[in-house]
């Protein structure tokens, strides 16, 4: 869902604050997908996670989003998974 002020950049802004508006919104959520995605293999593979483990996710980028993600296949431990990235 689009704020009040970005629904008004894109209907009376210029052209780039637009294309702005809209580039950050897909990259939020890529973000946000990625993160629902990798909490619910996580899940799966070890159960309810703690609130270090939902608050790293949430607070990571994208790019680390998508190791942890591939990392989940062979990590033995959830640890494992969402070390630093390296």
């Amino acid at each position: 869902m689009m704020s009040q002020f970005a629904q008004e950049i894109l209907a009376k802004g210029k052209p780039e604050w637009a294309a702005m508006v809209r580039q950050e919104g897909e990259r939020y959520g890529e973000k946000k997908g990625e993160a629902t995605m990798l909490t619910r293999q996580l899940q799966r593979r070890f159960g309810n996670l703690p609130p270090w483990a939902s608050q790293k996710i949430a607070d990571a980028d994208l790019s680390t989003l998508e190791e942890w993600s591939l990392r989940i296949l062979d990590a033995p431990t959830l640890d494992s998974v969402l070390a630093d990235p390296s």
